[in-house]
């Protein structure tokens, strides 16, 4: 199945234009499937095999993958990936299969998105400056924090950045998000003041030079190196990840005793609550996200009725309980 499976992998990298990751993913989801159903028939599965697959069998996996202690939403994203991959032998190889049709995906359910109080993003400036030795580091963290929640990028977004994106301080970003769909999205004058207070004191490093609000700092290497040129770099130069990232809020969070779902998402979605509360209609929020579906830009109107009913119940006369 390896072949099939490569074949897969490409389609997916080529053809659908996912990442590397997705695409990885996509085969971990399968190969456990294949190698459970070897184990259930009791010998090595083969291509043919996949086609003579029932209900019984489909049904089979998911049980094993409960028993294992895999949650509903890692199930369905697997069933997601073999659907998939069903597909691609129907269109590549004739294998097909009607049974897989007739399984549904376990029941996931929504939570809602929790946002980080705006007070709690306010306290995150004077505890980042005491957490580093290197100013620079400080103002780094800061500027990464301003710009997700002013800008209400994914992680991945804001650290795939380069000192070209911010030169002369457009108005709004040119964002490459999920699925490599193209997003335009406005920024704010304080998010340019964190990022050049960073720039200011960043480790100049030598090659081109960039002008960002008038002022000229140094890239890290010549146009031939372009990685290098992130915007967001670690100690050591290199671009920063998205794991440093976390393990800095971790330790701010830490630090002011936040709750555990404070990280750099949270701070998305506390951007995302606050355009809701400003008036933001669930379009506009959806193009400023990057959400595919606008089901998914809906999870926000829960958490702003949650608020909004809070309120009621406080203030309305009609609320209070009789004594």
């Amino acid at each position: 199945m390896n072949n099939e499976l490569d074949s897969f992998a490409n389609y997916l990298l080529n053809t659908k234009k996912y990442s590397v990751h997705t695409a990885d993913a996509y085969r971990t989801d399968i190969t456990d499937f294949i190698k459970f159903y070897g184990g259930y028939r009791g010998n090595a599965c083969l291509r043919e095999d996949l086609a003579r697959v029932d209900t019984l069998g489909f049904r089979a996996w998911l049980a094993d993958r409960a028993r294992r202690g895999l949650s509903a939403k890692s199930t369905a994203r697997a069933l997601s990936s073999l659907r998939g991959f069903y597909k691609f032998l129907g269109a590549e190889y004739g294998i097909k299969n009607t049974a897989i049709g007739l399984i549904s995906s376990p029941k996931i359910p929504r939570k809602l998105s929790k946002a980080i109080e705006p007070d709690a993003i306010e306290d995150m400036s004077d505890i980042i400056r005491e957490m580093d030795n290197e100013p620079w580091v400080a103002a780094r963290d800061w500027a990464l924090v301003v710009l997700i929640f002013g800008c209400g990028l994914r992680i991945s977004e804001a650290l795939s950045l380069t000192l070209r994106d911010v030169a002369g301080r457009p108005e709004v970003l040119r964002i490459l998000g999920k699925g490599s769909k193209e997003r335009l999205v406005p920024v704010l004058p304080a998010v340019y003041d964190a990022i050049e207070k960073y720039l200011g004191l960043r480790p100049k490093v030598g090659g081109m030079r960039y002008e960002v609000g008038g002022k000229e700092y140094d890239a890290l290497t010549s146009y031939f190196l372009p990685p290098t040129s992130y915007l967001f770099i670690s100690i050591r130069g290199l671009p920063m990840t998205a794991r440093m990232a976390q393990k800095q809020v971790e330790k701010i969070r830490h630090l002011l005793q936040l709750p555990d779902y404070v990280t750099p998402h949270a701070l998305r979605h506390s951007f995302a609550t606050a355009m809701l509360g400003g008036g933001v209609d669930l379009r506009s929020l959806q193009e400023l996200l990057g959400h595919s579906s606008l089901s998914t830009t809906q999870l926000y109107t829960k958490i702003d009725m949650s608020q909004i009913a809070a309120a009621y119940n406080k203030a309305h006369p009609r609320a209070k309980k009789p004594k």
